[in-house]
């Protein structure tokens, strides 16, 4: 069940979440968001109503003031405990209070309280954050304004006083109560070439005849029903830069905010070489919750997540490289692995692997993801094959803050590549995990390709990184560059780096500047970028630099309420205060002593909206373990133990069958049930067009998936009737054009045939058989040798194409 934010009473009463109005103003890579909700109490009550939203893991939140009568009530940050305490301090005298904190549980999850809000009154409160905005692949700076906020699933007991534990009611998107207004100033010393959104935009209008300036807005009556994402193209992204802020002028030299910060950027040119097929360990870790069963998004005929998942999975195994090792877990309330341990990459185990992901269902209930990474995280290191970690997720997990730190701490054996599926996939979770481990996250919403992304984080597993990287400053006497970034281990292609440093010293007069130099290595040869930049700070009122490297250095220690030392504890605390930066530690509050009007018994408590994004029931408490009962062939259960058998010994299978019928509700089920289990044990056992021609009917994708379905292990195709389907022609025609004068191995005429024909009707998907090509590729290379070219001409008049047989060169 997913859900928006807002405030939302009974459905026979009024709403006091009117409307939300944001203000967005794009500079280059950086976002400064002013966010205002406007409430307004239509009861005849006093209310304390409570607003839960999301917000992006990455936003530094500086600012939180209300409007009240026209008088303007500015929060201070807090101490947490201590501003919990003047809240209900202020409530009981009868004042009116605002409070606004993190979750407990999550750092992209906040807590608003409106406390006394009067019959009659109006109120607007309004809160600012800056945030970096990350590349896409494509070039396109991303912004995304958060609407969904997804249950989050939690084990019973670790996450009290979490605002997530609410039992909200739910409303229908067409019948959210309230609405949302943007406008969006974008400017970029490159120029702008383009806006795109998910959602309806005015006409982009330029300010300025050089284009390097223009606003948008969206279009009236727009509903906060979706999260709101921008894709904003500039005419160029790779340049780097950097940028030096004033410090604040009423604090001391030597702080935080009383020296000038810098921030620096670099895009790195990494060259696309050919995908080193290294050995690795790669484990897929997939969640099978009961959420994974909704579209990915509210668009007609949106592919569900979890089939999604399960035609990315295959692409995934198709594209591994041979003699490494994989495995791959299903989890939700409890998980369950393919192998007891990982398994060496053959033809054999990649079909059995094939065949269990058909299988898979949305079937195991709620989100818990640390169980089967603490077991992935204990089990043996393989000798020269490191361990990359594939995670897959809707995020809809409460306790965020204790997975990251498991990931965290076994960091120095394995990279995490993490994957947000769907709208209000947990920022905190998935950008964290990848963070902390020097691996990527991508985020997959809308028209998203899952198997687009997931394929080009794999690619970037298996090429070369840039490592050793460090920056060095060239800068004038008495002046030094104090780094407040954490400290970067990898590089990989298409991943721009930011730094933030701290200037401590006598800044020179205007026409000094100053020289930063990154320096790391690929493939064992060093590189260098360097930058010359002007050492004369500029202003800036919302000292957006300065917050954004507070914000840098308090995700690397605030590991969550429960989760930090007291040590890192002390050092995040100083850190917000003086910033003015939230954290897990501090909240705001702000007190409206001048109503002092004593509280007539109790204030009546309204709560949060959470439409609901598609029509499916729901599920199971997000506190139970209870499964999600699949819709398939068998009871819940019946499927994990089918997918067991390929590796199992004869009586042991008899075993299981048994017990699995057994469990069937009647005696015509027990029949089709034992039959497609012993069907899909024996079809391995059949020739091979059989089990092809399988796989093809289960799949319901287009001639690429079944053609990608039909490859083998080693990167090559069979000539068989599934090709020719595909192909589109006959098998006994493809035969007899089989040029056997350069070549007698039929597998190396259906393997050129088959690259040929991606790259006459696959292109537009290019990236998603990339991989899995190059494979192909190796293959005809050792098998057919100096006959390839020929070979080629000879595929391109049969199937009447023009690829050029120079893409068969390695």
């Amino acid at each position: 069940m997913v859900r928006a934010c807002g405030l939302l009473t009974h459905q026979d009463q009024p709403v006091a979440l009117k409307d939300i109005s944001v203000t967005l103003s794009i500079r280059e890579f950086v976002a400064g968001v002013s966010a205002t909700l406007h409430y307004e109490n239509e009861e005849k009550v006093a209310l304390e109503a409570f607003f839960v939203f999301p917000m992006d893991e990455d936003s530094a939140v500086y600012t939180f003031e209300a409007l009240v009568d026209g008088k303007k009530i500015v929060a201070e940050l807090q101490d947490k405990m201590k501003a919990h305490t003047d809240y209900e301090v202020a409530i009981s005298q009868g004042c009116q209070a605002y409070l606004l904190e993190e979750d407990k549980s999550s750092r992209d999850v906040f807590c608003c309280n409106v406390g006394n809000l009067q019959p009659g009154s109006k109120v607007a409160l309004t809160l600012r954050y800056v945030q970096e905005l990350p590349l896409e692949a494509d070039g396109a700076l991303r912004y995304v304004l958060p609407a969904i906020l997804n249950p989050r699933y939690h084990l019973s007991g670790l996450t009290e006083d979490s605002c997530l534990d609410l039992k909200t009611p739910i409303v229908p998107l067409e019948n959210l109560p309230y609405t949302l207004t943007m406008v969006a100033t974008i400017s970029s010393q490159h120029g702008i070439n383009r806006v795109q959104s998910n959602c309806a935009l005015s006409p982009m209008e330029y300010l300025e005849g050089d284009k390097t300036s223009a606003q948008v807005s969206l279009a009236e009556g727009h509903k906060f029903d979706r999260d709101m994402e921008l894709l904003i193209y500039y005419s160029a992204v790779h340049s780097p830069s950097v940028a030096v802020e004033m410090a604040m002028p009423e604090r001391k030299p030597d702080s935080l905010m009383g020296d000038p910060a810098v921030m620096v950027s670099f895009y790195p040119d990494i060259p696309d070489t050919e995908t080193s097929m290294i050995c690795g360990e790669f484990i897929f870790l997939m969640d099978r919750s009961g959420s994974m069963d909704t579209p990915m998004s509210k668009q007609d005929r949106s592919q569900l997540r979890i089939e999604a998942a399960k035609e990315t999975l295959i692409l995934l195994l198709k594209s591994l490289p041979l003699d490494c090792y994989f495995n791959i877990y299903g989890f939700g309330s409890s998980f369950e692995a393919f192998f007891p341990e990982s398994v060496k990459y053959t033809q054999q185990t990649m079909e059995e692997a094939v065949e269990r992901v058909q299988l898979l269902k949305a079937d195991l209930g709620g989100t818990e993801i640390l169980t089967p990474l603490q077991k992935i995280f204990r089990g043996p290191s393989i000798p020269g094959h490191p361990l990359q970690l594939f995670v897959f997720t809707d995020g809809e997990v409460t306790d965020t803050f204790s997975v990251i730190k498991e990931v965290k701490f076994n960091s120095k054996k394995h990279r995490c590549f993490s994957f947000g599926i769907g709208e209000g996939a947990s920022t905190s979770l998935i950008k964290n995990i990848a963070r902390v481990s020097g691996g990527t996250s991508e985020f997959i919403t809308g028209k998203d390709r899952m198997q687009y992304k997931a394929l080009r984080t794999l690619k970037r597993s298996l090429q070369s990184v840039m490592e050793d990287i460090s920056l060095s400053w060239d800068l004038p006497p008495d002046l030094t560059a104090n780094m407040l970034s954490p400290e970067q281990t990898v590089i990989f292609r298409g991943q721009r780096l930011i730094f933030y440093a701290q200037l401590t010293g006598i800044v020179p007069p205007e026409e000094a500047t100053g020289e930063v130099c990154l320096r790391c290595t690929l493939q064992g040869k060093s590189i260098e970028q360097k930058v010359t930049f002007s050492l004369q700070p500029k202003y800036d009122s919302n000292f957006t630099i300065h917050r954004l490297a507070a914000k840098s250095l308090i995700q690397t220690k605030d590991m969550g309420f429960r989760e930090t030392s007291a040590r890192e504890r002390k050092d995040v605390l100083n850190i917000s205060i003086e910033s003015g930066v939230m954290s897990s530690f501090t909240a705001f509050i702000a007190i409206n002593k001048e109503l002092n009007q004593p509280v007539q018994g109790p204030l009546v408590h309204r709560e949060i909206p959470r439409p609901v994004l598609s029509a499916r029931p729901a599920r199971a408490s997000l506190c139970s373990p209870a499964r999600v009962h699949s819709s398939h062939f068998a009871p819940s259960g019946f499927t994990n133990r089918a997918a067991c058998l390929g590796t199992m010994t004869h009586s042991k299978k008899s075993e299981l069958l048994d017990q699995a019928v057994l469990q069937s509700s009647s005696h015509g089920q027990k029949i089709k049930c034992r039959s497609r289990l012993e069907s899909m044990h024996h079809m391995k056992k059949t020739h091979s067009s059989t089990y092809e021609t399988n796989l093809q009917s289960n799949c319901k994708g287009n001639g690429i998936v079944q053609l990608i379905f039909l490859q083998n292990a080693n990167g090559s195709w069979d000539l068989n009737e599934g090709l020719a389907k595909v192909l589109g022609m006959n098998l006994e025609d493809i035969k007899a054009a089989h040029p056997t004068k350069y070549v007698m191995d039929s597998s190396v005429w259906a393997t050129v045939l088959a690259v040929v024909w991606l790259h006459t009707n696959g292109m537009d998907q290019e990236s998603e058989w990339d991989l899995l090509e190059r494979k192909a590729r190796a293959w005809i290379h050792t098998h057919a040798g100096s006959s390839t070219h020929k070979i080629v001409k000879t595929a391109n008049a049969f199937l009447k194409s023009s690829v050029d047989p120079a893409i068969f060169t390695l």
